[in-house]
This record gives C-alpha cells, sequence and structure tokens, in this order.
C-alpha cells in the first residue's frame, strides 16, 4: 500500500516537473516573440517631383479717372474692351475670360481728403477681369506681350498678378507615396547593416503631408511637390 502511494507520489511530481518546464517554455517563446516585437526602427522617407503647372490665373487690373461718372463709365468701357480683345486675340475664350463691376470712387468723399485742395479728377474706377486657363504657355505669352496694354492707354494697377497651379497631385500620389516609402526602407537596410539586423515587415507608417511649392522665384509655372512619410520597420536578428 505504501508503496502504491509512493508511486504515485513520485509519478505526480513528474507530472508537475513536465508542466513546469513546457511552461516556461510556452512562456520563454512568447517572451522571445514579444521582445522581438519591439526590435523596430523608425525612419523617414523622402519623394520630390518637378512638376509643370497645368492651370494659370491673371488677375488683371486697371484703372480709370474722370470728373462726372457719365464720363467715368465710357472710360471703364472703352478700356474693358480694349483688355477683352487683347485677350481674344491671343487665342484665349470667352469662357475663359470674366470680370467684375468696377470699384469707384468719390475722392471728395474720402475723410481723409483735404477738400480744399483741388484734383485733378474727382472720381476714380478700379476694374478687374480674370483669365482662368489652362493654357500655361500661352498665357506666359500673354504676359510677355501686357506692355501693349500700357502702350493702349491701360493704367495696370498694383494688384495685377499671375498665379500658377498644379491641380493633378492625386494622378502622382501613388508613385510618390511609393518612392518615399522606398527611400525609408532604404534607410532602415543601412541602419540595420550598421547594427548587425535585418530590416522585416512595416510595423507602422505615417504618409504625412503632400506641399507644392514655386521650384524658384524665377519660374513659378514649375513646381515641386513634395512629401515625407514616417516609416516603423520591424528588425531581425541575421
Amino acid at each position: 500500500m505504501r508503496d502504491e502511494r509512493v508511486s504515485s507520489a513520485f509519478a505526480l511530481g513528474v507530472c508537475l516537473a513536465i508542466g513546469l518546464i513546457v511552461a516556461g517554455y510556452l512562456v520563454g517563446g512568447a517572451l522571445l516573440k514579444a521582445r522581438s516585437a519591439e526590435r523596430f526602427v523608425t525612419v523617414k522617407g523622402l519623394s520630390e517631383k518637378i512638376v509643370e503647372a497645368d492651370l494659370a490665373i491673371w488677375n488683371i487690373s486697371f484703372r480709370d479717372a474722370a470728373n462726372d461718372l457719365e464720363g467715368l463709365q465710357q472710360l471703364v468701357d472703352a478700356n474693358k474692351a480694349k483688355v477683352h480683345n487683347f485677350l481674344l486675340g491671343m487665342g484665349f475664350e470667352e469662357a475663359e475670360i470674366s470680370s467684375m463691376p468696377p470699384q469707384i470712387t468719390d475722392v471728395k468723399s474720402l475723410p481723409y481728403m483735404d477738400p480744399s485742395r483741388d484734383r485733378e479728377f474727382r472720381y476714380t474706377a478700379v476694374t478687374k477681369l480674370t483669365l482662368r486657363s489652362a493654357k500655361v504657355p500661352l498665357v506666359k505669352k500673354a504676359l510677355e506681350r501686357a506692355g501693349e496694354l500700357v502702350s493702349a492707354g491701360i493704367v495696370l494697377a498694383e494688384d495685377s498678378a499671375t498665379e500658377f497651379s498644379f491641380t493633378k497631385l492625386n494622378d502622382i500620389k501613388p508613385e510618390m507615396i511609393a518612392e518615399a516609402t522606398k527611400s525609408a526602407r532604404e534607410a532602415a537596410e543601412q541602419f540595420a547593416r550598421d547594427s548587425g539586423s535585418h530590416v522585416g515587415a512595416i510595423r507602422r507608417a505615417n504618409q504625412g503631408y503632400f506641399t507644392i511649392d514655386d521650384r524658384d522665384r524665377g519660374s513659378p509655372d514649375y513646381k515641386t511637390v513634395r512629401v515625407v512619410t514616417t516609416v516603423e520597420f520591424f528588425l531581425t536578428n541575421p
């Protein structure tokens, strides 16, 4: 009877020992995996691309002055027609040209003007026309010939300006994101070589924001598109 109890106790002890060994192995494996999951590197990848603007907006603003409103309106209509015909003569479409009613100012009504001081003209008008076109090279050509408007008696205002835009960002986004991710992996691989590791799968990625800026002041019709991605890669043992 005693021998049977001893045998049972021995068997139970062996089972417990085996169970502890197996449990220790499993826990150790889990800890090893957890530590492996904690091994990662964070790097940044860059992608830049030079693109041509595909939209131009030319805001043309000019001034007229007269001593009576009727005469002022006649001047506005005549000069507005000159600008309009200039743009049509350059090859633009009617649908690409829009205009706003003139802003008329009675100089004598201005509070900061000395009423005793005579001025040559009582009324001034600022008229604005806007050219919005995808014909960027033609807009550049028209800008080069803007002096013809001055020669025709058009007094261009200071707020006349041209904007160039790139509107097809979605067309190049996938390619640039892939390039930035590739750049990030190359940086991670360099780090891995230095630390004696291998680059694994992506742990986490942040695309970052796309920016579009003029390439330089002299050529605003060319844009630099830029994106910086932040990527975390797992590192594995060699």
